[in-house]
């Protein structure tokens, strides 16, 4: 793959908290535990949850076009928390400019 445009944008996403089961895990099906970390500019990261970057997507596009992600709920202009699809895991989403 051959990348053509230099993003201005990168993303971390933390996985902060979550419903657990019996043993204490996360009861998440792709296996995501607190603590986990991911790192992206455009893409998905490798092993992060496909069903919860529909959701982060969106929160990206809007921090990549320079929104304010407090009127999205965030708790600061370029951090804001959300919850995956299935109501399992949160993650706190921060974009940073390059």
């Amino acid at each position: 793959m051959k990348r053509f445009i230099t993003e201005d944008v990168t993303f971390e996403i933390t996985v902060v908290s979550g419903r657990t089961n019996a043993d204490g895990a996360l009861d998440c099906r792709n296996g995501h535990e607190i603590g986990d970390s991911y790192v992206c500019q455009y893409g998905c990261p490798a092993d992060f949850c496909q069903k919860s970057m529909l959701k982060a997507f969106p929160i990206m596009e809007a921090a990549r076009a320079g929104g304010d992600l407090r009127l999205l709920g965030g708790e600061s202009t370029d951090t804001i928390n959300f919850c995956c699809p299935d109501g399992v895991v949160h993650f706190c989403l921060k974009a940073k400019r390059n």
